[in-house]
C-alpha cells in the first residue's frame, strides 16, 4: 500500500517513521500488541523473533528475542507507559547490546478512509545515541519491518 518514510533531521534526538496501511486501526493494533503476531513481522527477514514477555498495559513489560541463522541471539526489552487500543502505544526501548542507550518510542494510530495512518516517534538520549542508532543500521531493519507488518494486516 505504502513506503515507509523516515524523517531523520540533523542535530535532533527523535527520528520519526510513517506508514499508511491497507486495514483500520484496530487490525494494526492488534497486530502491534498480539505476541502471536509479532514473531511474523518484528524485525528483519532471516531472524527469527521470540517473545519472551509481553504484557500489553502501563507499566508492563516487554522482551523480544531475535536469533540469526547462526544461533547467535539479540534481545531488546522495554517497559510499557501508555496503552490506548487502536490509538497510541508508548514504551520505552533498549537494544540488549547496547545497554543504557534507552529510547521513548509513541506510536499513534489515526483511521483515514478505512486505512490507518501509522507514525511512530523514537526519542533518544541525545544526538549521538540517536546517530548511533541510525548508524547500526537501523533504517533497512525498520523497514524490513513495516514492510512485514504491512503483509500481516493488509491480508486480514
Amino acid at each position: 500500500m505504502g513506503e515507509t518514510e523516515f524523517i531523520i533531521e540533523p542535530g535532533r534526538q527523535d527520528i520519526v517513521i510513517k506508514r499508511m496501511f491497507d486495514a483500520p486501526p484496530d487490525v494494526v493494533f492488534a497486530a502491534l500488541t498480539d505476541p502471536q503476531l509479532v514473531p511474523r513481522y518484528w524485525g528483519p527477514r532471516g531472524l527469527a523473533t521470540r517473545v519472551d514477555r509481553m504484557e500489553v498495559r502501563p507499566g508492563g513489560t516487554w522482551r523480544f528475542v531475535h536469533e540469526d541463522r547462526d544461533g547467535t541471539q539479540y534481545g531488546f526489552h522495554g517497559v510499557y507507559h501508555d496503552v490506548v487500543p487502536d490509538r497510541r502505544i508508548v514504551q520505552t526501548f533498549e537494544f540488549e547490546g547496547a545497554p543504557g542507550h534507552v529510547s521513548l518510542e509513541t506510536v499513534t494510530l489515526e483511521p483515514v478512509d478505512g486505512k490507518t495512518r501509522y507514525v511512530a516517534q523514537s526519542v533518544h538520549q541525545s544526538v549521538e545515541a540517536r546517530d548511533a542508532m541510525v548508524a547500526s543500521g537501523m533504517e533497512s531493519g525498520a523497514r524490513d519491518l513495516m514492510d512485514r507488518l504491512a503483509e500481516l494486516v493488509e491480508r486480514s
